[in-house]
């Protein structure tokens, strides 16, 4: 059984037809990337796993267990916590107010003591920042402090949408290093990325996105040598 399964979603802005069947799935510890052009579904996807935007038709379940009947908080509380588009933190909270609020569904305060240990030992410069408002960090900063955030909540899947987004190249690289670093802890992760290239160069495997619909799934290996997505996404002749 896979970690997190989802099973022909359609999922609908109004009378928008945004996802159009979608099936994928995610094993225990895997990173698995979704990759596609602006618009293609990919942040819908992950807000439809987060309880944000509720499916008409389709399932989607954390090792069997039907998600969609419940609430974002409740399905956070499950284990699927989204570090979102964005980046999207309080910047009128410290950083530490930040971390602290992502630890809001558990009760055990010595778990939350030892995940923001965790944090801080993953980037050093929140732990030097602690005191200091959230709007006031770089870009980098902030990306660190959202995916931070959501690793206060023990993620079981953690859903990471365009994590390089509006970042200089060579904090792309950190934030890229960071994702093979929580890979290599056991995190699992559903990861949804412009930059495809470093993407595939992450993931295990990659579905393909297009208007709403997966018109290609494989090994990132083989999603690197597909003529088609080398032509739309990698930028090859």
């Amino acid at each position: 059984m896979a970690m997190l399964e989802v099973e022909e979603v359609h999922a609908y802005y109004g009378h928008i037809h945004a996802l159009k069947g979608i099936s994928l799935n995610v094993n225990k510890g895997e990173i698995v990337t979704l990759i596609g052009a602006n618009g293609a579904g990919k942040s819908t996807m992950l807000k439809t796993t987060s309880g944000l935007l509720k499916p008409r038709q389709g399932s989607i379940r954390l090792e069997g267990e039907e998600l969609t009947r419940y609430r974002p908080h409740q399905i956070v509380a499950k284990g699927v916590v989204q570090v979102p588009e964005g980046r999207r933190i309080f910047g009128r909270l410290t950083v530490r107010e930040n971390l602290e609020m992502g630890a809001f569904s558990i009760t055990d305060h010595r778990l939350i003591e030892a995940n923001l240990e965790r944090v801080f030992n993953l980037f050093p410069r929140l732990r030097e920042r602690q005191k200091q408002l959230g709007g006031t960090l770089s870009g980098g900063e902030q990306q660190m402090l959202a995916t931070g955030r959501a690793l206060m909540a023990n993620p079981r899947v953690l859903l990471m949408d365009e994590p390089s987004m509006g970042l200089a190249p060579v904090l792309v690289d950190t934030i890229f290093e960071t994702i093979r670093q929580l890979h290599a802890s056991g995190t699992t992760i559903l990861l949804v990325e412009q930059n495809a290239r470093m993407a595939l160069q992450v993931a295990s495997r990659g579905y393909v996105i297009q208007t709403g619909e997966v018109v290609l799934y494989d090994t990132a290996e083989n999603l690197q040598k597909n003529e088609m997505v080398q032509k739309a996404y990698l930028g090859s002749p």
